[in-house]
């Protein structure tokens, strides 16, 4: 019995060890003040354009609830008031977990340089740093445009279903927003260790070959940050944190031992 349950045992402690690396991250940055204020100023910017944009579908809300639900024009005025409500949660419900993905890989790409200063800074501060790939810089801003674009396709997919799926009577307003908050944290702990890991020569699909095979990590530390995202303003406070945790937990549970090749990553050891 004992070893029926040690595989699930293993998942629900790596869920909370995932989450204790944002922990971990927040307090790297409480230590190092500057280097926190210094990846607020990526974050910031991106937030006032997302801001802006989640006002405007607020503002829009009962407008694009009506023409999602043409097929509620001929109800009673209660049950067709009932399910444009229902409506306008789930669709801005959807918006919300693609801003929330979104997010990161914009803030990322917009400070590309800070982020990448802080997780130095977090690696010199647990032994040394590897050295930066020999990749000329253009190139990798095109690489980094191209994953924020293919994530964001990916999010929008996963928004339209848990959109779709928000109409379901009780399960879509249960079990739909915790199903999101799981999904959303995955592809938040691709995007937050991504910058430790590519400078190990990583590229999108091994970085996440190694997520999938550390999924309650990557979850536990994803959704963490989702949840701590959702806090106003904390999407803006906590990047910094987030981005030295994803760090850590690249470092000292995903990166693997010796430097891996395309094709090998279904091998390698993890720390």
């Amino acid at each position: 019995m004992d070893d029926a349950h040690a595989p699930r045992t293993s998942r629900a402690r790596d869920l909370f060890a995932g989450a204790g690396y944002l922990l971990r991250g927040l307090g790297w940055t409480a230590r190092h003040p500057a280097q926190w204020l210094f990846g607020l100023i990526p974050a910031l910017i991106v937030l006032a354009v997302y801001a802006a944009a989640l006002t405007g579908l607020a503002w829009k809300i009962d407008e694009l609830a009506d023409w999602t639900t043409p097929f509620a024009d001929g109800w009673s005025e209660s049950a067709r008031t009932s399910v444009r409500v229902v409506a306008g949660l789930a669709l801005y419900g959807a918006a919300l977990f693609l801003a929330v993905v979104t997010f990161t890989a914009v803030t990322l790409l917009v400070g590309d340089p800070f982020y990448e200063a802080i997780a130095v800074r977090v690696e010199e501060s647990q032994g040394g740093a590897p050295p930066e790939p020999d990749v000329p810089l253009l190139v990798r801003i095109g690489r980094a445009v191209k994953d924020t674009v293919i994530l964001g396709v990916v999010a929008l997919l996963f928004a339209v279903v848990f959109f779709a799926c928000g109409f379901l009577p009780v399960v879509g307003q249960t079990v739909v927003p915790v199903v999101a908050a799981l999904v959303s944290g995955y592809f938040l702990a691709g995007e937050l260790t991504s910058v430790a890991l590519e400078r190990r020569g990583l590229r999108r699909r091994e970085r996440f070959a190694l997520l999938k095979r550390n999924r309650p990590l990557a979850v536990g530390f994803g959704a963490a940050t989702f949840v701590m995202f959702l806090i106003p303003l904390g999407a803006v406070l906590a990047m910094p944190g987030a981005v030295a945790g994803g760090t850590l937990l690249a470092r000292e549970r995903l990166a693997p031992r010796e430097p891996v090749t395309h094709g090998e990553i279904g091998v390698a050891g993890h720390h």
